[in-house]
């Protein structure tokens, strides 16, 4: 029998963190200038931060190393919801669009200590 690794692809926060980067790419790449150099730029490092941070713990081999990667992508994931509720406020963001990003945003916290305990309780 062979034995199943698991990819980067598999892991249900990578898979909403990336998708939701590229759903907020899509939006600010329609701001106008002022909104992209201001909010725009920070959101969006944000928001791809949450996924890169995953990708990388996931390719780190020490297991604190890892966790110290899901730690951050937490972090992003706060401060990516701090900037959704400014878009939202400044009214750069539809409500039909805030409430897609913060619904997903709230999902991500779970699933990302998930992968923080997961990683500690491994035998490597």
């Amino acid at each position: 029998m062979r034995k199943k690794f698991l990819k980067l692809e598999d892991i249900t926060a990578y898979q909403i963190a990336s998708i939701l980067g590229d759903y907020v790419w899509e939006i600010v790449s329609k701001w106008d200038i002022f909104a992209k150099k201001t909010i725009g730029s920070q959101f969006i490092r944000a928001i791809d931060s949450v996924a890169a941070n995953i990708a990388e713990g996931f390719g780190r081999f020490h297991k604190k190393d890892k966790q110290k990667f899901y730690y951050n992508a937490r972090g992003s994931l706060y401060e990516s919801a701090h900037w959704c509720k400014k878009a939202y406020k400044r009214k750069l963001l539809t409500k039909k669009e805030n409430e897609y990003i913060m619904e997903r945003l709230r999902k991500l916290p779970k699933d990302i200590n998930i992968l923080i305990k997961l990683t500690g309780n491994l035998n490597i």
